[in-house]
């Protein structure tokens, strides 16, 4: 791991907070050694919970190895087919046509010239279209991966600005490229509501996963008015689209009645369940794989171009390809919503909080339950006397908005931890410690015990790492040239999540190689490395003798890569399907051998044999058993448990990031030159993949910190900036090294210890930022994106 920039760029580097200095260096990562947390806080394991006792979080064996990804290699020969890289023998291209006001119904559309153009093979509108049922968003029921429930063509009628109106199937995708701007669409406009101001009016409480997004307790307003010290603040976020690496594309086709697709999807078989409820038809009649998918966070779910191409490859009887354009995925895939919140702390001379109060708004549609739960840090990391949390939601008429990586907790975190760091200002403490003495001992919402915490150890680790300045009051930015320099820290949180619905198969064969076979999700964070790395330490096989199947609808299992869980996921149905397995292995073992009449419970697999647990040297191996009875193999499925270890314990990841800054004090150009993270997320799987997800993270947090930004036209709500040349994020130039490092302690509750970490980066480098922003130049900036005319 390489070290922080040469701190004789900090002068008198110290941060005087008893740091712990005994690391261990792991290959590339740096992990704090665990013997050396003092007081790190972790639960004693609990009878009853299924993976409180879990061999594999006393004993990690070889997880946690840097081993590269095994889809690397396919990646860079150009081996691996993507959604729009399947083909199927008479496929045709499609291209939408968008619509081009918020709200109201199509008057007249007209395909004459349309039909007309070289290629085209059908032109599929609202009028010739085949009747659907309204697709199931998310939280709409336990299978819903829509992005909204409005149906899909039926009708004249117009939701958005962008709405798809007509589907062009051609023979290339020039043609239906050309086909479709062709097409002439009249409208008759209806009073839309396309202003943050107007859609937040008659604001109510909102909802997420099914809560409500309140807590109270105590009066947070009055400990406000009588605390010693203050800060009311103000804060906006802005809306934010989608822009992964591969476009939003899938390739259908419907053969013997079956719909065969090949998908971008972040859940395989929840996908596969919604759209078989939208054509009325049986799960087990869709075919769906996405073997590989360039990048998903959030917005690779079920969209409308998904339901429309297959619609018309119905209708034309021929398969379709229907990749959207950059453009394309702006005006029909959601992105994050806008945010307007206040911060209001008090705390006492001594640096206790007495009240935290962190409320708002945001903006939705009416046909998905989606709000960003912003408070959701505020709710879980700090102590206060009186607490105020709510989010507030308005509906509005626009592309609806969805998940993007960390929703809620990004943009929540940057006002809560900017507001800290003027709140430790003002008393005349060190950000640091500020955060130390407001430490809970227990969940500060629910009372819940912590499964597992070391926040305060990333701290200190960070701060040691970074070179941090203990500071009391004042700021320590200096100039160098024309270029003021400073430095600021924020805190990381992310929740632990397991959704339901996770199952494995795992079939051993004779030679004493494993297949893995689960619907899981790959988007270039490294599924199967993990799962089989897993896998592997579960049977107590090499790595190399466990291969992995995913991404396909007719395997085990209803997992969606998101929500920083899928991990989690697999984890506890690899367990599942092991002690299946440990079952069926059992009852093979012939009369007389060393291990007849063992319960299950008392066995384990290891070395290619079946052992027992308590003794491994009592052992008989795979080959013998499956020659003995006959076979050349043997396999067992299972479900997960339900995710009851969130219902017991309090669950969350946590980390400290540390950043430097250089403004221009001229052009007021923001340069990051340095930045560092330091994660609490349980045991680390792999030492690679982890430091790759951390930084991919961090670089997303300082794009949203410096430069994302949709520009939505409140006149008539379409979006201003649908392309790479208008909505800017960061390129190779505009990002600095990164340190990054974790605790790696395992948390008892998780499945193999460990808990995701696809999210956290996210969280923090915003508000460290603006932290450094202040200490370099005096100004406080509390509305992203920071750019440049903030700074002159």
């Amino acid at each position: 791991m390489t070290q922080p920039s040469d701190k004789r760029s900090v002068p008198n580097a110290d941060n005087g907070l008893k740091l712990n200095r005994r690391t261990m260096l792991a290959g590339s990562a740096a992990t704090i050694a665990v013997a050396a947390l003092s007081g790190a806080a972790t639960a004693e394991p609990a009878p009853g919970l299924s993976d409180a006792r879990d061999p594999l979080v006393r004993s990690p064996g070889g997880l946690g190895a840097a081993r590269p990804r095994r889809d690397g290699p396919l990646k860079v020969r150009g081996e691996a087919r993507f959604a729009a890289e399947h083909t199927f023998p008479g496929m045709v291209y499609g291209a939408l046509v968008f619509s081009t006001i918020a709200r109201g119904t199509i008057r007249a559309i007209d395909t004459e010239a349309a039909q007309a153009a070289p290629g085209v093979v059908f032109i599929m509108t609202h009028e010739n279209a085949p009747q659907l049922a309204p697709p199931e968003p998310f939280y709409s029921s336990p299978t819903g991966m829509a992005g909204s429930s409005l149906p899909v063509m039926q009708d004249a009628s117009v939701h958005w600005n962008g709405q798809p109106v007509a589907v062009v199937l051609a023979a290339t995708q020039e043609e239906a490229d050309h086909a479709a701007s062709l097409v002439s669409v009249a409208y008759d406009a209806a009073d839309a509501v396309t202003s943050f101001e107007a859609a937040t009016a008659g604001a109510e409480v909102a909802k997420y996963a099914g809560r409500d997004l309140q807590y109270v307790a105590g009066d947070a307003e009055a400990a406000l008015a009588e605390a010693a010290v203050s800060v009311d603040l103000e804060f906006s976020t802005p809306r934010q689209n989608h822009n992964q690496i591969e476009p939003h594309a899938v390739t259908v086709a419907w053969q013997d009645g079956i719909l065969r697709m090949h998908d971008c999807t972040q859940g395989v078989d929840l996908s596969a369940i919604t759209i078989a409820k939208v054509f009325g038809i049986a799960p087990s009649d869709v075919h769906l794989t996405a073997e590989f998918v360039g990048g998903g966070l959030g917005g690779k779910t079920l969209w409308q171009y998904h339901i429309l191409a297959a619609a018309a490859a119905r209708l034309a009887e021929r398969p379709v390809r229907m990749t959207l354009s950059r453009e394309g995925v702006y005006r029909i895939c959601g992105g994050r919503a806008p945010t307007r919140q206040r911060i209001a702390l008090g705390a006492g001379s001594d640096g206790r909080l007495t009240a935290l109060i962190h409320t708002g708004t945001t903006v939705k549609i009416a046909h998905n339950a989606m709000t960003e739960p912003f408070i959701d840090a505020s709710e879980h990391m700090y102590r206060a006397d009186a607490m105020h949390l709510e989010v507030r939601v308005g509906t509005m008429d626009m592309l609806a908005n969805t998940f993007m990586r960390a929703p809620g907790s990004a943009v929540g975190t940057f006002p809560l931890e900017t507001a800290l760091d003027e709140l430790a200002e003002k008393l005349g403490i060190d950000p640091v410690e500020l955060r130390i003495r407001n430490e809970p001992d227990k969940d500060p919402t629910t009372g819940k015990a912590f499964s597992q915490r070391a926040v305060v150890e990333a701290y200190r680790e960070g701060a040691r790492r970074f070179g941090w300045q203990r500071r009391s009051g004042k700021r320590l930015g200096r100039r160098e040239g024309e270029w003021l320099v400073g430095t600021g820290m924020a805190s990381a949180y992310y929740p632990y999540k397991r959704f339901p619905g996770g199952a494995a198969r795992i079939t051993l064969t004779s030679d004493g190689k494993a297949l893995v076979e689960v619907a899981a999700a790959e988007m270039g964070m490294g599924t199967s490395t993990a799962t089989a790395a897993v896998a592997a330490e579960r049977l107590g096989l090499a790595y190399e003798d466990v291969d992995v199947r995913y991404g396909d609808n007719t395997l085990p299992g209803s997992l969606i890569a998101a929500g920083s869980q899928q991990t989690a996921a697999i984890g506890a149905s690899l367990t599942a399907a092991h002690a299946a397995l440990v079952a069926e292995l059992a009852a093979l073992v012939p009369e007389g051998a060393a291990l007849h009449g063992q319960p299950a419970e008392a066995l384990t697999t290891l070395d290619r044999s079946l052992v027992l647990a308590a003794n491994p040297a009592e052992r008989i191996s795979f080959a013998d058993l499956l020659a003995r009875s006959g076979r050349t193999s043997i396999s067992a499925e299972a479900k997960a448990p339900p995710p009851a270890e969130a219902k017991e314990w309090s669950m969350h990841s946590t980390g400290a990031v540390f950043c430097e800054v250089k403004v221009n004090a001229i052009t007021g150009e923001l340069r990051i030159s340095r930045i560092s993270g330091v994660y609490d997320c349980g045991r680390i799987l792999n030492e690679k993949l982890a430091a790759s997800q951390f930084r991919g993270g961090i670089i997303m947090s300082l794009s949203m910190a410096m430069m994302e930004n949709t520009h939505f036209d409140e006149r008539n709500g379409r979006i201003m900036n649908p392309s790479l040349a208008a909505y800017y994020m960061p390129a190779h130039l505009d990002v600095p090294e990164i340190d990054v490092a974790w605790t790696g302690i395992p948390d008892p509750h998780a499945p193999t210890g460990a808990r995701g970490i696809g999210e956290i980066g996210m969280n923090g480098p915003s508000a460290a930022v603006a932290n450094a922003i202040y200490d370099a130049t005096g100004q406080r900036i509390r509305d992203l994106p920071i750019t440049l005319d903030k700074l002159m």
